[in-house]
């Protein structure tokens, strides 16, 4: 007897025969064989061949009437031959049609259906083959509808994770729940960097690793094995570094491998090591600061359009930006760099800063809270700094995504500079030698003499607030209460 076949993958989904039994229109009713909601069809087909073996693809709902079935076969061993067949062939059941051939099923039929654990299907007179065939591609395409519709929800949600301050974990947790499973990212020796979802069994935990190894050792991009009834797969990472994806599902479900596949793009845009020719100018970028070059030489460098005058005319942006929950990591601030439009990225801390060539204006993150100075010059990188820090800071106190340094100069721009710097100097020398004395008033007017969110602003206690802006009266030997004198002291502590 020839080996069962497996059945090809159709470009649609299968369907469940439970589907189609629950179709009130069909009228159908299982006889014998395994459980509805474990059996799949992949298609329909009409055949009274009494051999129908050599023209099954394997997965067919196989439908007859009987009309090869002579009046001695239920004497000898014809319906235990016809029944291995099917089987053999890979036929996923088979219906029966009663009249206008046999009034009912054959029990010898229904024997040998029970024997080989092929499920039996009784088709009602009422309802034609057509019918039945009709109602499965129906079904199919409601399931492609279906795949497509969650193939594209993933897509979005796994795009949407990318864009996190954790941009790795959140891929692999959103993976894991959408497959049901576990997701893991290996790194170049093979060791785990991140995972999320459920802890397989022994063997399947042993088994995906191994599996991980063996797609990073070969020119393979993917593998697949099942393990315990479990599926087990591995995607190697495009970016030449050795990074593999491994995933786990209990269940196999249209779609399942798509969805991974778009996650591996994501990882692979998240950890990769772009050496590219603006890579090889940035590094010469450094070099030349480091050897005391100014940042006027090596922005052209930086930006990418080799010269002035090019997007932005040559002015830049400093972006200080706070994740809402956990400190940044180096992938996340990578990630942020790449949403903001440019590599140039300061990971320290709990702060993150970027610089970005003017263009478009930086536009709020997901995740993160902002702050943006006025668009500069390379020589006032170090002013738009500061700028940055204030915003970021005026930002987190007003609970705001994202607040820019305000561009407009308004009364100032009628004073000179010289002769506003030296007001500004001498009204504020009995503070200026002690630095948190000048950002606490500078915060503290900004907020309108908030204390609470002043406090929230500098990471300090309320009273820690109140103590500074009291020894700030003291040594100015100033009414705070005054909106004259706010509005003085406001002017001379915006002087850069």
């Amino acid at each position: 007897m020839p080996e069962p076949v497996v059945p090809p993958s159709p470009p649609t989904p299968p369907v469940s025969l439970a589907a189609l039994l629950s179709r009130d229109d069909l009228g159908l009713r299982q006889i014998t064989g395994p459980p509805a909601a474990e059996v799949t069809i992949h298609w329909a087909q009409t055949s009274e061949m009494s051999d129908p073996y050599p023209y099954l693809l394997g997965g067919e709902l196989l439908l007859t009437a009987g009309v090869h079935i002579t009046e001695a076969a239920g004497s000898g061993t014809y319906f235990d031959d016809y029944v291995s067949r099917i089987v053999a062939a890979g036929g996923a059941a088979l219906g029966f049609g009663v009249a206008p051939v046999h009034d009912t099923v054959p029990r010898a039929l229904v024997a040998a259906c029970e024997a080989h654990g092929l499920p039996l299907v009784e088709v009602p007179p009422r309802t034609t083959f057509s019918g039945v065939a009709r109602a499965v591609w129906q079904l199919m395409a409601q399931a492609r509808l279906a795949e497509l519709r969650r193939v594209a929800e993933a897509q979005q949600s796994l795009a949407s994770a990318a864009s996190r301050p954790d941009p790795v974990p959140s891929v692999l947790r959103r993976l894991a729940a959408l497959l049901g499973g576990r997701a893991v990212l290996y790194g170049p020796e093979g060791a785990e960097i991140a995972a999320a979802g459920r802890e397989p069994d022994a063997a399947v935990g042993a088994a995906l690793p191994e599996l991980a190894r063996f797609v990073a050792s070969r020119a393979s991009t993917t593998a697949t094995d099942t393990v315990a009834g479990t599926r087990v797969s591995a995607y190697a990472l495009g970016t030449g570094q050795g990074f593999v994806l491994g995933v786990t599902a209990p269940h196999r479900e249209s779609g399942d491998h798509t969805i991974a596949s778009v996650a591996a793009v994501l990882l692979s845009l998240l950890t990769g090591e772009h050496q590219t020719g603006t890579g090889a100018a940035r590094s010469s970028a450094l070099v030349r600061l480091l050897l005391g070059a100014g940042p006027e030489e090596v922005a052209p460098l930086l930006s990418g359009h080799g010269g002035e005058g090019g997007e932005g005319d040559g002015r830049w942006y400093v972006v200080h930006a706070r994740p809402a929950a956990q400190a940044p990591d180096p992938v996340a601030a990578s990630a942020l760099g790449a949403a903001l439009g440019s590599p140039l990225v300061d990971p320290a801390g709990e702060v993150v800063r970027v610089l970005v060539p003017a263009g478009p204006e930086p536009a709020p993150q997901p995740g993160w809270t902002l702050g943006v100075s006025a668009p500069v010059a390379p020589r006032e990188w170090p002013a738009a700094d500061a700028q940055a820090t204030r915003a970021l800071a005026r930002a987190r106190a007003t609970r705001t995504p994202l607040v820019r340094h305000g561009a407009r100069s308004g009364l100032a721009a009628l004073v000179p500079d010289d002769e506003a710097e030296a007001h500004a100097r001498a009204l504020l020398a009995p503070i200026a030698g002690v630095p948190a004395l000048t950002e606490t008033l500078r915060t503290w007017l900004s907020l309108h003499g908030s204390w609470d969110r002043t406090a929230v602003a500098l990471s300090v206690h309320r009273n820690t607030v109140r103590q500074r802006i009291a020894r700030c009266a003291a040594l100015l030997d100033a009414d705070l209460d005054d909106a004259d004198v706010r509005m003085e002291l406001w002017f001379a502590l915006r002087r850069p």
